[in-house]
């Protein structure tokens, strides 16, 4: 069984950062890809970054691209969000999950197998 869990959440200002981090546990941590996703209160959940198993090729969401940067440490079965330049519409309940190798695309939620609990990211205007 895997476990995630997310922290680093809170809340911000406008244009301000955070980093979340997502640790797994488990041995195989890096033969996976992950992924973020956020959900935000009366809309459906929504991708926001990828990286493969390596961490030698990422993948954002439009909305996120040049402001956020995913990234992941394998020796620690960590993997991050950094998130800069932070709006009010980023605010959202923020999860991470491990993709299910070889199954669907990077950005679609179906792709993926093991979710975190999430935590929360609010910007302030």
């Amino acid at each position: 069984q895997v476990q995630l869990v997310e922290s680093g959440g809170g809340l911000v200002q406008a244009g301000g950062s955070l980093r979340l981090s997502c640790a797994a546990s488990g041995r195989t941590f890096s033969n996976y890809a992950m992924g973020w996703f956020r959900q935000a209160p009366g809309k459906e959940r929504e991708f926001v970054a990828a990286i493969n198993w390596n961490g030698r090729s990422t993948y954002y969401a439009d909305s996120v691209k040049g402001r956020f940067t995913i990234s992941r440490d394998n020796a620690k079965n960590t993997v991050y969000l950094q998130m800069n330049s932070l709006k009010p519409e980023d605010t959202a309940i923020y999860y991470c999950a491990r993709k299910v190798n070889s199954v669907g695309g990077y950005y679609k939620g179906d792709s993926y197998d093991y979710w975190g609990q999430g935590t929360q990211v609010t910007v302030s205007s």
